[in-house]
């Protein structure tokens, strides 16, 4: 009778019920924190005044598409679990807040190896370029590990939200795929540390093992979910 009613009461995306249904005070103090993440990648843009500063101007507004597309990766990743779950308990709560102070961390480190790679870095030594891709590693692992205590505390209330056997499997799914990208960051910052100074840009292409990652455990997993979706319901 509750999942009738849940049914009937919420959104969802396919083959999972959205319990979150109205937008709470927490998401919208998260929302702004975003906001001024965003607002960080853009502060020190000011308009051109030659042919020289534009086309300068273009090459920064590609590095900024980079970060701007990585933050709102992380904001959708966000929104999803609140509308998935609709937890607001005080351990939420906390793990929000240590998200957001990791995303705004993890906003310079972004900023400026983007900006390295399509701007250009030429007054970047290798040890300065060692330093940048530990921190943003650090960032980068520190948000996806966030990410992945928030998914363990929802799966610890997998009973009293009512989460069916394919909202079971796909909670674990993505609770995997935040510890493997935080895995990743930390392995980069490890390679970066332990590499010497003429090949420490390989730990920066070591995020290239996503793709990887994905192509491999995407199949996986969207085979055990068809498995449970073709079963008849009970």
């Amino acid at each position: 009778m509750i999942r009738q009613h849940l049914a009937a009461s919420s959104a969802g995306e396919r083959h999972f019920q959205w319990r979150g249904t109205e937008v709470s005070r927490l998401e919208h103090f998260s929302d702004a924190v975003f906001a001024f993440a965003v607002t960080l990648l853009v502060v020190s843009l000011e308009v051109p005044k030659s042919f020289p500063e534009l086309m300068a101007a273009l090459r920064g507004f590609a590095a900024f598409g980079v970060c701007f597309a990585m933050l709102v990766l992380v904001w959708l990743y966000h929104c999803h679990f609140f509308r998935r779950y609709g937890l607001q308990d005080g351990w939420v709560t906390f793990l929000n807040s240590v998200l957001l102070f990791f995303v705004l961390f993890y906003v310079y480190p972004l900023k400026f190896l983007a900006s390295a790679m399509f701007v250009g870095g030429r007054h970047i030594t290798a040890h300065d370029l060692r330093t940048t891709i530990a921190v943003y590693g650090s960032g980068y692992a520190a948000v996806f590990f966030t990410f992945a205590c928030m998914y363990v505390h929802a799966w610890r209330k997998r009973d009293p939200l009512l989460l069916n056997e394919m909202e079971r499997l796909r909670t674990r799914h993505i609770l995997i795929n935040h510890l493997a990208m935080g895995t990743i960051g930390l392995s980069s910052v490890l390679l970066a540390l332990v590499l010497p100074e003429r090949h420490v840009a390989l730990a920066g292409y070591f995020y290239f093992v996503i793709v990887l990652y994905f192509w491999v455990t995407r199949y996986m997993f969207r085979r055990r979910e068809r498995r449970i979706g073709d079963r008849p319901a009970a």
